[in-house]
C-alpha cells in the first residue's frame, strides 16, 4: 500500500532511463527546480517502487532492455490508476508517442527537451495527481471560456456561444482532460462510442467547427491546440498572446 504524500516543495518524481547519465542529467535538472528525484533504471524496478511508494508522476523513457517503457507504462497505469505518467521520446518517433499514450501515458516528452517545457509538463501532472477528485458536474474554466456541464452552457467572456450536441460533448472531453495529448482514436471512441477511431477526417472537421466558435483566431488556436500526428490537447493555461506558428488543422 502506497505511503502518505511527502511534504516536498514540487512533488517527488520517479525518473526511469537504463542510461545512468541521462539519469543523472535529469535529477540534477529536477532537484535545481525544486523536485524530489527517485531513479530506476529499468521498467521492472519502476513497477515495484510505484506500487510502494507515493510518486507524484513518473517520467519514463520508451526505449529500454528488459520491461520495454511502453509495457512498464502499461502494467504501473493498472498498478496506480492514476499516478502521472510522462514518456521520454525520440523527436522523430511519432509512432513512440502514439504507442505511449495508448498504452496510458498522460503525456511525452521528446529529446532532445528544453528545461522550461520538462519542468511546465512535471508541474502539471503534479497538480492534477494533487488535485480532489473531479466533479464532472462542476463547471470548468479556463481563460475567458467557461464550460457548464449541468446547464449544458458554454461562455466566453460571459457571452453565450452555442454549441452541437457533438462540440459540446468534445470540448467538455478535452476541457476535464487539460494539458494531456489526446490522441485521434481516444477522442473518437469516447465521443462517438467504440465503432469510431479511424474517421480522421470526420474529427478534423468537427474540430474545425469548434474552433470557429471558441477561438478568436481560428488559424492560430488558444484553447484547442494540435499536437501532430498524435491528436489535441486543451490548452490549460491559454496566454493573452501566444506564438502561433505552430500547425494547425
Amino acid at each position: 500500500m502506497n505511503t502518505e504524500q511527502p511534504k516536498t516543495s514540487e512533488g517527488t518524481i520517479l525518473v526511469v532511463d537504463d542510461d545512468s547519465s541521462t539519469r543523472r542529467a535529469l535529477r540534477v535538472t529536477l532537484s535545481g527546480m525544486g523536485f524530489t528525484v527517485v531513479e530506476a533504471a529499468r521498467g521492472e524496478e519502476a513497477l515495484s517502487l510505484a506500487r510502494v511508494t507515493w510518486f507524484d508522476a513518473v517520467l519514463l523513457d520508451v526505449d529500454m532492455p528488459g520491461m520495454g517503457g511502453v509495457e512498464a507504462c502499461r502494467c504501473i497505469r493498472r498498478a496506480v490508476a492514476r499516478l502521472p505518467i510522462l514518456m521520454l521520446t525520440v523527436m522523430d518517433s511519432e509512432d513512440d508517442k502514439v504507442l505511449a499514450l495508448d498504452a496510458g501515458a498522460d503525456d511525452y516528452i521528446t529529446k532532445p527537451f528544453q528545461v522550461r517545457e520538462l519542468t511546465a509538463r512535471l508541474r502539471s501532472a503534479v497538480r492534477r495527481r494533487n488535485a480532489e477528485d473531479f466533479n464532472q458536474d462542476s463547471p470548468i474554466r479556463y481563460g475567458q471560456l467557461e464550460l457548464d456541464p449541468v446547464k449544458y452552457r458554454v461562455l466566453k467572456s460571459g457571452r453565450s456561444i452555442h454549441l452541437t450536441p457533438k462540440e459540446f460533448e468534445m470540448l467538455h472531453y478535452l476541457m476535464m482532460h487539460a494539458g494531456e495529448p489526446i490522441p485521434h482514436s481516444r477522442l473518437l471512441k469516447s465521443v462517438w462510442g467504440p465503432g469510431y477511431g479511424n474517421e480522421l477526417e470526420y474529427l478534423r472537421t468537427f474540430v474545425r467547427q469548434l474552433r470557429k466558435k471558441i477561438e478568436d483566431d481560428p488559424r492560430n488556436p488558444h484553447y484547442l491546440l494540435t499536437d501532430a500526428y498524435v491528436g489535441y490537447r486543451f490548452n490549460e493555461q491559454p496566454p493573452e498572446a501566444q506564438d502561433t506558428s505552430g500547425r494547425v488543422v
